[in-house]
């Protein structure tokens, strides 16, 4: 069984959409492991959470593209937390933000900073 966790983790993950396409490709052909190898090929899926993202591909899920789409994704799947990291933005706690996100998510270091400046540039953002 797959953990909340890894599955969020999978779906707020960018992964460019021709890897997607070449890995749902070689699983249809039953090559699983090659699949599992090009999602995790310039991506931040790490070695647990690719074959969760290629499940869901399976499943007929897209996974995010850009970091902006990834964070659309986390509010959906997660406002509550989306709430936390604007709130420590505002108050300038950017580290503490990203920190927060890695804990609740298990994203890598760097998808967490790129979708905290993404939040953080919608939170600057004037209205």
């Amino acid at each position: 069984m797959t953990s909340t966790t890894t599955r969020t983790t999978a779906l707020i993950t960018p992964v460019d959409p021709e890897a997607q396409d070449e890995a749902r490709a070689l699983a249809a052909e039953g090559r699983t492991a090659k699949a599992v190898r090009r999602l995790r090929k310039n991506s931040g899926l790490g070695l647990h959470t690719a074959p969760v993202a290629l499940d869901l591909l399976g499943q007929g899920h897209t996974l995010p593209a850009t970091y902006r789409q990834a964070l659309e994704s986390l509010r959906r799947l997660d406002a509550p937390l989306v709430a936390e990291l604007t709130a420590l933005l505002r108050n300038g706690e950017r580290e503490a933000a990203i920190k927060l996100l890695r804990e609740r998510t298990d994203i890598d270091l760097a998808g967490g900073y790129h979708l905290v400046t993404e939040l953080e540039s919608e939170t600057t953002r004037p209205a």
